[in-house]
């Protein structure tokens, strides 16, 4: 662990949180957080609390009654959590299933149904995994994403190619064996974009048998009998097998659940690491020490940037393609769960920063003016990668031209952090704040301490800004109007 003069914090994995441009002279002050110690103190009793039994202050369901918010047991796979040993077992064993029987997998879900479950893809099997054969993949399947848009040209796009993927197998001298599951996430199997794509897919599929074979797996709330919803109701009538969407965890923070894990079972990711690095970041913040419980610093310096010095815009700009996602998934995060109108008393405070997506190098040479040049309404926050799988050489093969030849014999990893190591400099000496959050590795593991600590933050900045930060009653107003307008079109 690191003291706060340092103003890097780092865990026993390595893992750290490196917030010297955000903390300090001309930063956000140490006499800042001091006068936050009240505050501070009520916020951590309040998670303490949320952990132990779920109980948030004032929060309420959608409809109304209290909920309680659980997702801080996700990390602890233990008998009665909604991770158990059973739970678990079932989700590998539904991968191992998977293995050279099935030749795609197509996952429907939008918001967290979706941002979660594209991190997982994204930094397990990187752009081409489709593109591999199936001994390259260790016979897990190829994997698609859909339910994300109501998007017609691309759902049809989709049925077309995986129609082509079913013929060219046929060719091969293996007819009627293309194999397709389709995995549809949906809590209550009413969500338009999801159902929507979903329908239209499975029925233009089943039109194709016995060219393709089509499997459908349901990830739905866990109610049975009468209880259950519309698409509870509609795997028990069809025979389709299902798996959780938990009560008291909200799709943002459902990647720790089997919505999320159910991906990571596609595709043979570690779920056990990946959740052992959420559990150990919970642990890691569960000390009242601020400067020792990444969630909690993060959380209040952020709250203090905007609130004290205006930076009300938050940059999320990992330095790694394969993280993009994370930024995205970030994105909701924060928006939903902080971007309110009103505190929990019902006074209009109108609280939350606009989180960006941005990439590193790729929005240096597009975002970068804006954030140096532009208002001083900004925190950004970079991710680092420390070691990399792979990491290449730049070879002197144009030795005759000095401008490139004085970038070779150096790692592409080295060129990527000197880059983002002068975009953090020039951004501070502007007084434009920043931090970076730094991962040894890109790894299970390590993402499961980056996404936990992310999520556990809100909760800290909730309670700071006294906010709900689980519910999200402003995406009501659009399904109120939407509904109605559905029904009229069928008139």
């Amino acid at each position: 662990m690191s003291s706060k003069e340092e103003s890097c914090l780092t865990l026993a994995s390595g893992f750290s949180f490196d917030y010297g441009n955000l903390y300090g002279a001309g930063k956000v002050t140490a006499s800042d957080v001091e006068e936050l110690a009240e505050k501070l103190a009520a916020a951590q009793k309040a998670v303490e609390t949320m952990r132990a039994t779920g109980e948030v202050r004032g929060h309420l369901s959608k409809d109304g009654t209290p909920e309680r918010v659980l997702f801080t047991q996700l990390p602890y796979v233990a008998e009665g959590n909604l991770n158990s040993p059973a739970s678990i077992a079932r989700l590998k064993e539904f991968g191992s299933s998977l293995k050279n029987t099935v030749d795609a997998v197509v996952t429907f879900g939008i918001g967290g149904s979706y941002l979660g479950n594209k991190v997982l893809f994204d930094v397990h099997c990187g752009e081409f995994w489709n593109a591999k054969s199936v001994k390259e993949r260790n016979g897990y399947p190829k994997l698609y994403f859909n339910g994300n848009n109501i998007d017609a040209r691309r759902t049809a796009d989709m049925v077309e190619h995986l129609i082509a993927e079913a013929r060219l197998k046929a060719v091969h001298g293996q007819p009627n064996s293309y194999k397709v599951v389709l995995v549809v996430i949906s809590k209550s199997g009413g969500t338009l974009d999801t159902m929507s794509t979903f329908m239209v897919m499975y029925d233009a599929l089943k039109q194709q048998e016995p060219l393709l074979n089509i499997e459908v797996v349901a990830v739905t709330d866990p109610a049975k009998g009468e209880k259950a919803t519309l698409l509870g109701k509609l795997a028990q009538e069809q025979g389709w097998p299902t798996f959780s969407v938990p009560d008291g965890v909200g799709g943002r923070f459902s990647i720790f659940s089997e919505v999320g894990l159910v991906t990571a079972a596609c595709i043979g990711m570690d779920i056990d690491a990946f959740l052992a690095g959420a559990q150990a970041m919970d642990q890691a913040c569960q000390t009242s020490d601020i400067y020792k419980n990444p969630a909690k610093l993060n959380a209040a310096l952020k709250f203090i940037a905007a609130e004290k010095y205006g930076r009300d815009i938050e940059v999320f700009m990992p330095y790694a393609d394969y993280l993009k996602s994370v930024a995205e998934w970030y994105v909701q995060l924060l928006a939903e769960s902080l971007g309110k109108r009103t505190s929990r008393e019902g006074a209009e405070v109108f609280y939350g920063r606009t989180p960006i997506v941005a990439v590193g190098t790729t929005d240096m040479h597009a975002q970068t003016q804006q954030h140096q040049d532009g208002k001083k309404d900004k925190v950004v926050q970079f991710v680092k990668v420390v070691k990399w799988e792979q990491d290449a050489v730049i070879p002197d093969v144009f030795p005759a031209v000095s401008k490139l030849s004085e970038i070779s014999s150096i790692y592409l990893s080295q060129a990527l952090d000197v880059a983002r190591e002068a975009n953090a400099e020039a951004l501070i000496n502007d007084e434009r704040f920043n931090a970076t959050l730094i991962l040894p590795s890109l790894n299970a593991y390590h993402l499961g301490e980056l996404l936990y600590m992310l999520a556990l933050s809100v909760a800290y900045e909730g309670e700071l800004a006294n906010v709900d930060a689980f519910d999200q009653p402003g995406v009501e107003a659009y399904k109120r109007l939407m509904g109605p307008r559905l029904k009229a079109l069928k008139k």
